[in-house]
């Protein structure tokens, strides 16, 4: 199951998307991260990265 983003949460910093190793993770046209679930393997790397929690597994 792919990563979930809290929008409410995110601030569009990108420390998620620098650390995932599939590059699963980008920032939208508002600046939010969203997660492509076709190639997200669920890994943790961008859950741990989040300064602000905004990422959960």
């Amino acid at each position: 199951m792919p990563v979930k983003v809290d929008r409410d949460l995110c601030v569009g910093c990108g420390a998620c998307s620098g650390v995932c190793p599939t590059g699963s993770l980008e920032l939208d046209d508002e600046g939010k991260t969203k997660v492509n679930e076709d190639t997200c393997i669920d890994c943790g790397a961008c859950v741990a990265s989040c300064p602000v929690e905004a990422l959960s597994q």
